[in-house]
């Protein structure tokens, strides 16, 4: 954690004295601790770590490497630290701070410490190439939604609803020891898996339906994403043709990755694909993006992403085809990028399996 914080400074170089990190996720990130409150103060001439009653015990518990302070009025006791520190210069991030938070900022540090934003592109670069022990949190997370795959495989069935499948889905990987779920599980039969984000429903499975299920699992904070389609006691030869389009897109697609392609392009090999097969009005969305602590980071999988991978991205790769109130496919694994190509982490079946 403490590398991570002298990068941060690094990267903002003379722009600011310091940084003020307010957003829960990059306060984990570069403490260790979670928790819904608090801030992170990074300066040049130390740094310190502000909560409240409720989590000073605890944050002193887990960050061993710097100084935790309690506070009964937040502001107060920010000004005292940022002239401690003799700040002069602070950024802020500008993605997570609302509008409320920096007007009480500006006013309180008026006439005393210039507030900027620009502290989110140097953390998002350094969120995007994960550590090795980042990307063993995300393989066992994703080792669980393996897991909890297979075991969906036996539960699926005739008149299970969508609601249940979505139950037993996040109760068996917590079981697992998942710590939650990575994201809103999506779980979808029949008709409404033409909708990329449905929400489960009461609908019960039938007989020639597909079946779609885009979950993951949580470990340590890092979150697993995977999707997979399957079918139900029979699916007819357009279901079986659209199945087979998908799959050749993502395994397409999966075949460009590795250091220095850009994101663009990965997402041109699976649209290319489907676009060839008629169906490129059916897929609307971005090709796959980064996760990590947070379920979508960047860079993207997109035609305007111009990002390019490199070693240590984590990316989906999660093409789809969607049939207005008919039926969808969507198909995802989740990679990391290495200096010779990618590693899959997901290990689920992608061929179409008939229940």
């Amino acid at each position: 954690m403490q590398g991570r914080r002298k990068a941060l400074l690094d990267a903002i170089d003379w722009r600011a004295d310091g940084v003020l990190i307010l957003s829960p996720v990059n306060r984990r990130y570069f403490t260790g601790f979670d928790a819904s409150d608090g801030a992170l103060l990074l300066t040049r001439r130390g740094s310190v770590f502000l909560t409240d009653f409720r989590y000073i015990e605890a944050a002193k518990a887990k960050i061993k490497d710097l100084e935790c302070l309690c506070y009964d009025r937040f502001y107060d006791c920010l000004l005292a630290q940022l002239d401690r520190f003799g700040v002069g210069r602070l950024l802020i991030e500008e993605e997570y701070v609302t509008v409320r938070q920096e007007q009480s900022l500006r006013e309180l540090l008026e006439g005393k410490v210039k507030l900027a934003g620009g502290a989110d592109q140097p953390i998002f670069a350094l969120r995007s190439v994960k550590s090795a022990q980042e990307i063993r949190w995300m393989q066992q997370a994703q080792a669980i939604t393996d897991q909890t795959f297979t075991h969906m495989l036996s539960f699926i069935g005739e008149g299970v609803s969508e609601r249940e499948i979505a139950l037993e889905l996040e109760f068996f990987m917590r079981r697992l020891g998942s710590e939650g779920v990575a994201f809103e599980t999506i779980a979808a039969s029949g008709p409404n898996t033409s909708l990329p984000h449905a929400v489960p429903t009461d609908r019960k499975v039938r007989k020639g339906d597909f079946v779609t299920m885009d979950f993951g699992a949580v470990v340590n904070g890092y979150c697993a994403d995977m999707t997979r389609t399957v079918a139900v006691g029979e699916v007819s030869e357009e279901q079986r043709a659209v199945y087979e389009v998908v799959l050749k897109a993502q395994q397409t697609a999966l075949s460009t990755l590795g250091p220095d392609v850009l994101c663009s392009d990965g997402d041109a090999a699976a649209r290319d694909v489907i676009e060839a097969a008629g169906y490129g009005k059916d897929f609307g969305h971005a090709t796959g993006h980064s996760v990590g602590l947070q379920i979508h980071e960047d860079p993207r999988l997109s035609p305007k992403c111009q990002a390019m991978l490199v070693p240590g991205t984590t990316m989906t790769v999660e093409p789809g085809i969607y049939l207005e109130g008919r039926f969808g496919v969507r198909i995802e694994d989740l990679v990391v990028i290495t200096e010779q190509g990618f590693k899959n982490l997901t290990k689920s079946e992608k061929s179409l399996i008939i229940l």
